[in-house]
């Protein structure tokens, strides 16, 4: 198996070809402004390299933070149709009513509620209003709206009345891009609403973005699919990920999370990523990042479906340093470092001139640097010692020293003594360890809902096919599924055996 992991950060685009396990060639090129530029660079330098010369790519595995930064900088969005089934219920509180006022006017391209759901134990709310769907679309239609998000009560325990809404709305705007909220979120309808609503926002930038993406690996004359990196530490084939372009959410961090379990051989252990702009602390466990079990917010939003418990801070090789009175971060120059870096010709004192002034690092011109003695450099790592144990202090769940893997560019900034750290393991090529997370990446499928009138045994079975059938949907092949999480919790309170049973299984890339 040869694979190309290619990561896109705020700084530096790292790409790595791993073949038969091993990684065989890192690189980095800056982070281009429109990013496709900057992947286009890293193919070209991994191809100057010789090591892909004659030689078959079976896949290209891309993380991006395109997504996110459109909703966080509110930036190519596209207007949504909000159709919600759940009338008479759930009127007091409409879609959007919990967004940011500046996001939602750039959303928000009408709301329709009408009558249908189901209660939380499966049975029907109220029936779907069928004709109340058709002329909503056709309303939708007038407006110009193409994008369109449909949620339902409970709809994760029964999706039917969502997949019919989608018909109908088919069948009055043909070329209608359509986010059902079961697809994505699990029970709590704002929650899960929300993030149909934003992977709707972000129908037309996933297109035009993962076409860009496909056009520069040609560019490059690579032959091989393209599969973007999401938020659970797997990849998506490129035809699913543009349809959901939320789960790339926070996909760069969880990568990086993915690569240190790689590259150290270690499955459960504390990871610290230092990148160029932020440090993001998280926790593997079963060599996959510990998941957050509360509601998320992304760009404001409230949003509840699978995203990796992490801490970020606003620390990395491009921070910003004052020295009196002493201070690192937040700000950072991010992929200008190469021009505002002091010891790179530019006026903005920062961690990697502290580095090149310790000799800890041999970039750039050290002579630039020279002012700054040892005692001044000591200071600025101590105090980003500190920030990095304190990030790691709040994301432990338990007392006692944990082992904790350092990756990323900026990782010369953790020091190999920490306080509450039994181990701090630094890897060979960890600085490209987000590219080499997204080059192993396996496909996941999930399954999360109630079953009723079964047996327990009966009710994980059929959990696990539908979590099987998911994965191989994704781009996984069927052989080599493997169950990583399952749990189950009979509802005393719901009549007919009712079980919830959430089951997780991952499969390597199907051969194409």
């Amino acid at each position: 198996m040869r694979r190309i992991g290619i990561d896109v950060g705020g700084t530096n685009t790292d790409a790595v070809l791993i073949e038969d396990g091993k990684v065989i060639r890192a690189v980095k090129a800056p982070t281009s402004e429109d990013v496709t530029t900057g992947i286009l660079d890293s193919l070209k330098s991994l191809g100057s390299t010789g090591a892909l010369k004659d030689k078959k790519v079976d896949g290209v595995m891309i993380g991006t933070t395109h997504f996110i930064n459109a909703v966080v900088q509110r930036r190519h969005l596209t207007k949504v149709g909000a159709l919600r089934l759940g009338m008479p219920a759930t009127s007091t509180l409409p879609p959007f009513c919990d967004w940011p006022e500046d996001l939602a006017t750039l959303v928000r391209g009408g709301v329709w509620m009408v009558e249908g759901g189901h209660e939380y134990d499966g049975r029907l709310f109220m029936p779907l209003d069928e004709a109340a769907v058709t002329k909503a679309a056709e309303e939708m239609k007038e407006l110009g709206l193409k994008s369109v998000a449909i949620s339902a009560i409970f709809s994760p325990l029964d999706n039917t009345h969502e997949r019919r809404a989608a018909e109908l709305v088919t069948k009055v705007i043909p070329d209608a891009v359509i986010t059902c909220s079961s697809d994505l979120g699990r029970i709590g309808l704002l929650e899960r609403e929300n993030a149909g609503l934003l992977n709707a926002a972000l129908a037309d930038l996933s297109r035009e973005t993962i076409a860009a993406f496909e056009k520069s690996i040609r560019d490059s004359g690579i032959a091989a699919p393209l599969f973007i990196t999401q938020n659970d530490g797997t990849v998506a084939e490129a035809s699913q990920a543009r349809r959901l372009p939320v789960y790339s959410f926070a996909s760069g961090a969880t990568n990086s999370m993915r690569g240190a379990a790689y590259l150290s051989g270690l499955q459960d252990a504390m990871v610290i990523d230092v990148g160029g702009t932020t440090t993001d602390v998280g926790q593997l466990k079963n060599g996959f990042p510990r998941e957050a079990n509360s509601v998320v917010k992304v760009g404001g939003v409230r949003t509840l479906f699978r995203m990796p418990d992490l801490l970020s801070i606003g620390l990395g090789g491009g921070s910003h340093v004052q020295l009196d009175p002493l201070k690192v971060g937040p700000l950072s120059v991010g992929y200008k470092l190469l021009k505002d870096g002091i010891a790179f010709g530019g006026k903005q004192l920062t961690t990697t001139d502290i580095a090149i002034a310790s000799g800890v690092l041999s970039l750039g011109d050290k002579s630039k640097v020279a002012h700054l003695d040892a005692a001044t450099c000591k200071k600025v790592f101590d105090e980003a010692a500190r920030l990095s144990e304190e990030a790691i202090d709040r994301m432990k769940t338990e007392a006692g020293d944990i082992k904790l893997i350092a990756v990323g560019g900026g990782a010369f900034l953790i020091p190999d003594k920490m306080a509450g750290v039994s181990e701090v393991i630094h890897v060979e090529h960890g600085d490209c360890a987000n590219a080499v997370g997204a080059a192993i990446a396996q496909v996941s499928g999930e399954c999360d809902q109630i079953f009723k009138d079964m047996t327990r045994v009966e009710a994980i079975a059929a959990a696990q096919g539908i979590a099987n059938d998911r994965a191989v949907a994704a781009g996984a092949a069927r052989d080599t599924l493997s169950t990583i999480e399952s749990e189950d919790m009979p509802l005393a309170y719901l009549p007919g055996n009712s079980v919830r049973v959430r089951v997780r299984v991952v499969g390597d890339v199907a051969a194409t």
